[in-house]
């Protein structure tokens, strides 16, 4: 049996590797010891936009779900305000992005299927900072959906 203090140092020489390897996988590297620097954030430099994570897919099965309020012109003012009330901190209010958020009329944010951007407010993506919604009602995250399309125009451009 290993001696208490061995066992410790063991674990801490562990921890580090696993800790390094995961920040390798992760894209990051680890600060230098006691450089301060020791928090690591994900958040891109001020003034740019975070990128869409393309690795990010629904499965096909929510993918596919039809938007039970499509057509429901009254149901997007509602949609709106949820949107300025949860999302406009990182996207923006005018869903442009943020250095914490993408730009929600990327082509291929706007090419998504309802059901995909319904799964993506459910679901979140903590990985890449999206939180999950799924606490909101389920008529209120189709709202959402019904508001980012109603940002953009067909062609991409913001409607004024």
């Amino acid at each position: 049996m290993m001696p208490k203090g061995r066992r410790a140092s063991a674990f801490v020489a562990i921890a580090t590797i696993v800790l390094t390897a995961a920040l390798v996988a992760a894209g990051q590297q680890a600060p230098p010891r006691g450089s301060g620097q020791e928090t690591l954030t994900r958040d891109p430099p001020a003034g740019t936009v975070r990128e869409h994570d393309p690795n990010w897919v629904a499965p096909e099965r929510d993918a596919s779900k039809p938007n039970p309020l499509a057509g429901r012109q009254d149901a997007e003012p509602g949609g709106r305000k949820i949107f300025q009330q949860r999302c406009a901190t990182c996207h923006e209010k005018d869903g442009r992005g943020t250095a914490k958020g993408p730009d929600l009329a990327q082509p291929d944010v706007q090419s998504e299927r309802d059901g995909a951007l319904f799964w993506k407010i459910t679901s979140g993506n903590t990985r890449a900072g999206m939180p999950t919604f799924s606490s909101l009602p389920e008529a209120q995250r189709w709202q959402l959906v019904l508001h980012i399309r109603a940002l953009f125009t067909p062609g991409g451009s913001k409607k004024s």
